[in-house]
Order: C-alpha cells, then sequence, then structure tokens
C-alpha cells in the first residue's frame, strides 16, 4: 500500500499529476486548485491515499497527512465517494471543511460542486465528533467560531485552494464588505467573491 511520494513532477493534468520516483511515474489523482498550484519539474511530497476497487487502484494525493486522513474520513460516509472527498477539500480546505462540520454549516458544503441538501447532512450527522481531534492540537480547546485573524477566514482560505492570488482575494474580500455582505455564511460569501472576480455585479 503506497502512503507517501517524493518525487519529481514531469506531467499535471486539471486533475492528475504524474510524479517520477527513481524512473518509475506514479499517476496521482489531485483537486484543481492542487494541480494549478504545483510547478513541472518541482520536487513533490505527496500523502497518499490509496484506493483499490474491483476494476482500479488509485493513488489521491494530498499536501499533509492530516489531509488524508480528512479524506480518509469523509470517503467513510454513505455517498461520499473519493471524487467528492477530493473535490470538497479542495474548494474548502481542511480548516474549512472542519468548520463547516463544527458549525454545522450545510450551506458551505452545498457550495462543493456534487453536494447535495441530503449528503450534507449526512456529512454532518457522521463526521459530527470525528474531525475535531484530527485537526486540532493536542490540549487546545475546539473553535467555536471563526477567527477574527484575516489568515483564519475561511473564505480566504477558500479562494486560496481554487487558485486565487493574494491581490486578488483581498479585492474580492473588500468588494463583498463594501456591498455589506461579509455577515453571510461561507457560501454566500464565496458565491459573491466569484462573482467579483469574474467581473460580475452583486
Amino acid at each position: 500500500m503506497i502512503a507517501r511520494l517524493r518525487g519529481t513532477l514531469v506531467e499535471k493534468e486539471p486533475s492528475t499529476l504524474i510524479v517520477d520516483v527513481g524512473g518509475v511515474g506514479y499517476a496521482v489523482t489531485v483537486g484543481p486548485a492542487m494541480a494549478a498550484r504545483v510547478v513541472l519539474d518541482s520536487e513533490l511530497i505527496l500523502s497518499i491515499s490509496t484506493q483499490v476497487r474491483e476494476d482500479s487502484f488509485t493513488l489521491y494525493g494530498f499536501d499533509s497527512t492530516d489531509e488524508r486522513r480528512l479524506f480518509e474520513l469523509l470517503i467513510s460516509v454513505s455517498g461520499v465517494g473519493p471524487k467528492m472527498g477530493v473535490a470538497l477539500l479542495d474548494t474548502l480546505g481542511p480548516k474549512g471543511l472542519s468548520r463547516a462540520i463544527q458549525e454545522e454549516d450545510s450551506r458551505a458544503l452545498c457550495a462543493v460542486s456534487g453536494v447535495g441538501k441530503k449528503t450534507a447532512q449526512r456529512l454532518l450527522l457522521e463526521l459530527r465528533g470525528k474531525i475535531m481531534p484530527v485537526f486540532t492540537p493536542a490540549g487546545a480547546p475546539a473553535l467555536k467560531a471563526p477567527a477574527p485573524a484575516q489568515a483564519e477566514d475561511p473564505l480566504r482560505l477558500a479562494l486560496a485552494r481554487l487558485g486565487y492570488k493574494k491581490s486578488e482575494i483581498d479585492r474580492a474580500i473588500e468588494g463583498v464588505e463594501r456591498a455589506g455582505d461579509n455577515q453571510g455564511t461561507l457560501s454566500q460569501r464565496l458565491s459573491a467573491s466569484l462573482r467579483i472576480l469574474s467581473g460580475g455585479r452583486l
């Protein structure tokens, strides 16, 4: 079972990386945001979840062991397959997803492509109490609200996961605040930000 790869990125597509490890090329499935972020010919260290099915053997790559563990928790939920698990992590990131589960924010989950209301409710029900022990440092209290610091804003994290630059993220967040929509849910703020970045109006 493959759990970690360290090698050179020799090819990439929107959802697949080819990592050369000692002359052997491994095809690793990743989210579009990660694929857009990594650079050809650079060295990568990926935490790998190996998923074996009757007709397939697929490697899913993540930035960290914690992110891989969260992916494996996600796909343990009925109705959540690897493709949806990757989409949830790629869109919301580990912290944003953890916060959505903790705050029972089904709208944030439904903002991810392919996630419907029933699936969101199953995620909230089955993962409550399971995610925070993975992402909260030992001895630290569980967060009950988004931290006020800018770096902890789940909208900033979600936009970064989608591949936007810091200047674009700052512009989108400022636009949302000027429009008075900064008190909405993550899903509403994300939708408003994407409209701003695409040139549309709120």
